[in-house]
């Protein structure tokens, strides 16, 4: 397989999504809108699971599994914070940004909120997250479990499955298929590129399809 770095270039969501169709896997894809907050908003990597809850008295070991997640990331690891979508602090900002950036780590995807936008932005690490908010996550959210499958808008991300993220949205491919989803995205960016020239040349759209099967 490619490294991540060119699978990045060459393919993006809506493709890898058909592949996955093509496959039966049909519940691949986040529908739920995240924006890229610090304005990079494509991003290819394997997943780093963080499970996160809310919570409502004082932290007895404030940060300890979310350091522990950051400091053992990999290159190539894209941090995976599933909070629920809970609003109640930022759970990403600068200050793990940063770590994670030294661990090699290509990005961070929060289905919660975060802060320091600026900072992050002005550090060029790529985020995408539901919502913001200035709140600390001390006493208010923490880790409960790392790398371990997570849920985000009924898509299962596990450890070490391939996550890509673009405009379009985000899409999960399970590592035990991935070289397969892989190929067949490859190979329908390639028909898809016949079919554009074909079209712009002058041929209808209908018969593009009927001589090539791709839409």
């Amino acid at each position: 397989m490619l490294p991540l770095d060119q699978l990045k270039e060459l393919l993006y969501v809506a493709v890898i999504a058909d592949a996955l169709d093509s496959m039966g896997f049909r519940q691949q894809a986040v529908s739920i809108p995240f924006q890229a907050y610090t304005g990079i908003a494509k991003l290819a990597g394997r997943c780093k699971t963080t499970l996160w809850a809310d919570m409502y008295d004082e932290d007895k070991h404030p940060y300890e599994l979310e350091l522990e997640a950051v400091d053992s990331c990999r290159s190539g690891d894209i941090l995976i914070c599933a909070a629920g979508g809970s609003r109640r602090s930022g759970i990403w900002g600068e200050l793990l940004s940063t770590a994670a950036m030294n661990s090699g780590c290509c990005g961070a995807i929060v289905h919660g909120a975060v802060r320091d936008i600026e900072k992050m932005r002005a550090m060029q690490f790529p985020v995408l997250a539901t919502d913001k908010s200035p709140y600390d996550s001390l006493h208010r959210q923490r880790v409960v479990d790392v790398d371990v499958k997570v849920v985000i808008d009924g898509v299962v991300f596990a450890p070490n499955d391939l996550v890509f993220a673009d405009e379009d949205g985000l899409v999960v491919i399970p590592a035990h298929i991935e070289e397969e989803v892989i190929r067949k995205a490859l190979e329908k960016v390639q028909a898809e590129n016949i079919t554009r020239d074909a079209i712009r040349e002058g041929m209808k759209a209908t018969a593009a399809y009927e001589k090539y099967g791709v839409l």
